[in-house]
């Protein structure tokens, strides 16, 4: 069993999504030559995409949600049918013990997201940690830092909107 878990950008641009997905989707058909285990926030942008790979490639998937109101307060209205969809086919969805998503709700689930995983999955451009912690760049340097491989996803051409 490969057990593989994400982190990645939200903001990918329009013209990098079909890049990632395709980059996950040969990632996954490399790994999928047995039981294959996907573990993801279902956030937007990086981590569906890969929950939709894991799906994709025949693997099962654990949605790991940081707090009890992250659907109603932090799934935007154009993300919401896609997180639906994907929480419906986790065969686990694993709710953290925070009342409210914040920097602590994300740590706490960046942590149970490589407490599960063989390697991560990195969907990221290589930038490092900001100030605010619980970014990708972040969970990075936690999996490193614990001996957990990472594998970066950063197809020629992907980039993040600019805010």
């Amino acid at each position: 069993m490969t057990i593989l878990a994400v982190t990645g950008h939200m903001d990918l641009t329009d013209a990098s999504v079909p890049l990632v997905r395709a980059a996950l989707g040969e990632l996954m058909s490399d790994v999928a030559d047995g039981e294959l285990v996907g573990v993801s926030c279902i956030a937007a942008g990086a981590d569906s995409l890969f929950a939709e790979a894991v799906l994709d490639a025949g693997g099962s998937l654990v949605a790991v949600i940081p707090s009890r109101d992250y659907r109603e307060t932090k799934v935007k209205n154009a993300h919401a049918a896609q997180f639906d969809r994907l929480l419906a086919a986790a065969t686990e969805a694993v709710v953290m013990d925070h009342a409210t998503a914040g920097r602590e709700a994300y740590e706490a689930a960046n942590s149970e997201l490589l407490r599960r995983a063989d390697r991560l999955v990195a969907v990221w451009n290589g930038m490092p940690p900001g100030t605010e912690g619980g970014g990708t760049a972040d969970v990075v340097e936690e999996a490193r830092a614990l001996g957990i491989p990472v594998t970066v996803i950063w197809p020629t051409g992907a980039a993040r909107r600019i805010a």
